[in-house]
């Protein structure tokens, strides 16, 4: 069924572009730009990779992130993640990127956004993957840092398919950031969030009312409130399921209790996505490739999850 699966034509609606940073890649950048890294070599960087929850998976990619500082470091990473999409059959990507993660550490705005651009458009000429890219705020500063992240985003607006909230989820509800979600939508910018990792079923119902989002990231835990489940089903509203990375953050403690194909059964609208691979163990295929071993997953719902996630997609494709 692997190369079934790998053939499949699909979308990948949930990935972070920075969570792409395979750590040999890493290690070349590092060495590039004159940075000390805390681990002695890759094999010291793999073993680390051992989270007991969200925060500390992100302290590391924060320090791992540290590495990008030029234009060309970018387009390597935005590139090295496209190559694996066409080795994956993943047609089409609308992936995620923190412009707070690098501009607060003094990478211009501009910098970033070029380089991540550039192996965009070089992916649509020669390998065939369509895109939009997803400009995402980082829920564990203030809102006053999003919407100047905003401000500083809007001279690009034609750059961006929509706005996403990521990062820290225990303790930052959507809430907090309804204003500069109000705010690009005045200016166009559609929305997504993720909600319903870590954070309670709560939270999905403020991304739908408050945010007004096109989709949620993750999602999950809408499995604990009956009254969500009967919402996301009537209006069909996407859910970007991220499996490998459920487990590594301990939302499932094994693969085998991984809920995604109930939720499939029961009629709710969601795919399969890759999170951060480089730091969870796989991208779209090993993702696939985990549910057929452990739940097992059947043909007829791959497909359906691959149809899913083409029509998720804000940006055109193809």
């Amino acid at each position: 069924m692997r190369d079934w699966l790998t053939r499949l034509p699909k979308a990948e609606l949930h990935i972070h572009l920075e969570g792409a940073l395979e750590p040999e890649l890493l290690f070349a950048l590092a060495q590039r730009n004159g940075i000390r890294l805390p681990w002695a070599d890759i094999e010291s960087l793999r073993q680390a990779y051992n989270y007991q929850n969200l925060q500390e998976f992100l302290d590391l990619y924060y320090l791992g992130a540290q590495v990008l500082r030029t234009e060309q470091d970018f387009y390597d990473l935005t590139w090295a993640y496209l190559r694996k999409c066409a080795e994956q059959g993943v047609t089409h990507t609308e992936p995620f990127f923190d412009p707070q993660t690098h501009t607060d550490r003094g990478v211009p705005f501009e910098v970033v956004l070029a380089g991540i651009q550039a192996a965009l458009a070089d992916a649509r000429r020669q390998l065939g993957i369509s895109s939009g890219l997803i400009l995402s705020f980082l829920r564990h500063l203030p809102e006053a840092a999003a919407m100047a992240t905003l401000e500083q985003a809007l001279p690009y607006r034609d750059a961006f398919v929509a706005v996403g909230l990521d990062s820290s989820e225990a303790g930052f509800p959507p809430r907090l950031f309804e204003r500069v979600f109000a705010r690009a939508r005045a200016e166009g910018l559609p929305a997504v969030a993720h909600a319903g990792e870590e954070g309670p079923p709560a939270y999905i119902w403020e991304a739908l009312e408050l945010l007004q989002v096109k989709r949620i990231d993750h999602g999950v835990r809408a499995w604990e409130d009956e009254r969500l489940i009967a919402h996301l089903v009537d209006n069909q509203m996407p859910l970007t399921v991220c499996p490998l990375s459920n487990v590594r953050l301990k939302v499932f403690s094994h693969m085998g209790e991984h809920t995604v194909l109930d939720m499939l059964d029961r009629g709710l609208n969601v795919s399969i996505n890759s999170d951060d691979p480089a730091y969870f163990g796989g991208y779209v295929l090993e993702n696939f490739l985990a549910l057929q071993a452990h739940l097992p997953l059947t043909p007829d719902q791959a497909r359906k999850l691959a149809d899913n996630s083409l029509a998720a997609a804000l940006a055109p494709r193809g």
